[in-house]
């Protein structure tokens, strides 16, 4: 480890860098309130740092943070703490999620700012921002500015519906749009629905709870219900959207992998003038009984029409428990392994069909093997 004294704060030992076999050593200097926010409760965020850099020891006196290990290590390390300084001398909250995807946009890009991707707030409300914890949903915020219909498309988890709602309250809130239209199929009723109590409005309701919870965390919960009964938000069913012309709204699509293909024309046709449209879902998780999935088809179908965008959101962008982002990649390598052994089935049984046809001896009368 390099001598603190002989160091500039903040600065790598010359030559050190280049020498893959040195040690580095830099120093930081934070101010007393910030470092208790850069080192989070109970200092989960520098632990978190530290699973990121292996290579580096972290050391925390006062009002200093030492970093000291593998020079490139080091240099990241640097980088990253004084991005994530940045983001709490602007007021940001920081969480685990930051960190990791802070380092995570470092290593894949060194002219990226996690402070300037991750540091925009969309909204306030409550005393919270609501703000793209990752580059995957910086650059799907980006997409809704500057697209009339953006497809949301990825794992539970990785904000897809929450940020669309935030940006349609942003909109309501700058008189952008006149009314926000919230929807999603209730699928899960079907049959069953006319056995729930009550009205109609009472058996859908449950289905649409999760859209109620999101814009009562956005806006005053006082006005939300007067909003609702004015019609300036609407929250319905899909089958409610048949006939009508959305004009001067923005529209949010909710597990959009549970429409048919003919639900998702009829939907995507109801956009008017001056609206906007945001379609979120998974497409791993679809629950119609035939799995033909209208969010699955209109990938291959407008892929390539100007004004409309997809973001695709990965296991990266899941912003829940790290135990999340994990079981995503575990359920997609099982499907991937899935999907092998079934081509693989599907060649042999093709192989086999192409032998017994030149051959022209019916598989059942080959003389079986001992």
């Amino acid at each position: 480890m390099a001598n603190s004294d002989s160091t500039a704060p903040g600065a790598i030992p010359e030559g050190d860098a280049g020498n893959p076999g040195s040690a580095a050593e830099a120093h930081l200097s934070v101010d007393g309130v910030q470092m208790v926010r850069l080192l989070g409760p109970q200092d989960r965020l520098l632990t978190t740092l530290e699973r990121q850099y292996p290579l580096v020891n972290v050391h925390v006196r006062g009002n200093e943070i030492t970093l000291a290990g593998d020079p490139t290590q080091v240099a990241a390390a640097q980088r990253l703490v004084e991005e994530l300084l940045q983001m709490v001398r602007n007021g940001q909250e920081l969480s685990a999620a930051e960190v990791t995807s802070s380092a995570r946009m470092l290593g894949s890009d060194l002219n990226l700012s996690p402070s300037d991707v991750l540091g925009q707030a969309i909204l306030t409300a409550r005393g919270k921002s609501i703000r793209p914890k990752t580059l995957g949903q910086s650059q799907y915020v980006d997409a809704i500015d500057h697209n009339t219909i953006v497809f949301g498309i990825g794992p539970a988890g990785t904000g897809k519906t929450y940020l669309a709602m935030a940006k349609a309250v942003q909109a309501l809130q700058r008189k952008e749009v006149t009314r926000i239209i919230l929807t999603r199929p209730a699928v899960e009723a079907g049959e069953r629905l006319g056995y729930l109590p009550g009205t109609l409005t009472d058996k859908i309701d449950p289905y649409l709870r999760p859209l109620y919870d999101a814009l009562n965390e956005m806006m005053d919960p006082e006005l939300v219900p007067k909003l609702l009964a004015a019609g300036t938000i609407e929250v319905a069913p899909l089958a409610y959207m048949r006939g009508r012309t959305l004009n001067d709204s923005f529209i949010v699509l909710d597990e959009a992998q549970n429409t048919t293909p003919e639900q998702m024309k009829m939907f995507l046709t109801r956009l008017g003038f001056n609206s906007k449209m945001v379609v979120t879902g998974d497409i791993t998780q679809i629950d119609l009984p035939n799995s033909a999935s209208g969010l699955r088809l209109v990938t291959r179908v407008l892929n390539d029409i100007d004004d409309i965008h997809f973001a695709r959101l990965t296991s990266e962008d899941v912003v829940r428990h790290s135990l999340v982002g994990r079981i995503v990649d575990a359920y997609t390598e099982y499907d991937a392994r899935q999907q092998a052994r079934h081509y693989e089935r599907e060649q042999a049984a093709e192989f086999a069909n192409r032998a017994e046809r030149r051959s022209g001896t019916p598989r059942d009368h080959l003389p079986k093997r001992r």
